[in-house]
């Protein structure tokens, strides 16, 4: 399967994949997708803007996985108890945006999903599912799984490790603690490329 991940971070989605697949991830930061790199050196890392990548490329792989930034919808900034620390933004629009662009503008055959945190408002348009901490938009059927328990808040200022990616000794300037806070969890990434590649129709036959 020919795999587009965009705003790919370290690679939380892509982590249990496994290498029997043409994956092309796209990673704005130059640093953090050096990291990817090095994890997952067989697949192709672009640094470059994601949202335009998808708009020029959307019709060129057989699943696309989008992330895009998450912070100006996380409910942390509106009713989290450090609310009071956040100053009013707009949401970014970008995740709608994509999730119209593909779903009236993709090609038929290329099945795809977009991932983005729980807002604190009502949803624009309504989610394909919501597992963990997670809305999943999509155009195949993606039956509940449970995710993992561990809350991005219980990461301290410090952390290094989640979800079997240990960066302690990474050198990078980005927050260390952000990069891991933006993972999806593994089981989650592995589960939607299954439901995808169509290997999963009931939650019954997942289990």
């Amino acid at each position: 399967m020919k795999i587009l991940n965009l705003y790919a971070g370290i690679g939380g989605n892509r982590k249990l994949w496994g290498d029997g697949h043409d994956v092309t991830a796209v990673e704005y930061n130059s640093e953090i997708a050096a990291v990817y790199q090095d994890l997952f050196p067989n697949d192709k890392v672009i640094v470059t803007d994601a949202h335009q990548y998808l708009l020029d490329n959307r019709n060129d792989y057989d699943f696309i996985w989008s992330s895009p930034p998450c912070p100006t919808h996380s409910s942390i900034r509106c009713c989290g108890v450090q609310a009071e620390q956040y100053e009013a933004m707009y949401p970014n629009m970008d995740l709608y945006q994509e999730i119209i662009l593909l779903q009236n503008f993709a090609d038929k055959k290329t099945k795809w999903i977009i991932e983005n945190v729980i807002p604190y408002y009502e949803p624009l348009i309504n989610p394909t599912v919501e597992m963990g901490r997670h809305l999943f938009w999509a155009n195949f059927k993606i039956p509940k799984i449970e995710a993992s328990n561990e809350k991005a808040v219980m990461l301290q200022k410090g952390s290094d490790k989640r979800y079997g990616f240990d960066i302690k000794d990474i050198k990078i300037k980005h927050d260390k603690r952000k990069i891991l806070r933006n993972l999806v969890d593994p089981k989650l990434g592995k589960h939607l490329l299954k439901c995808a590649e169509n290997k999963i129709i009931t939650l019954e036959a997942f289990v």
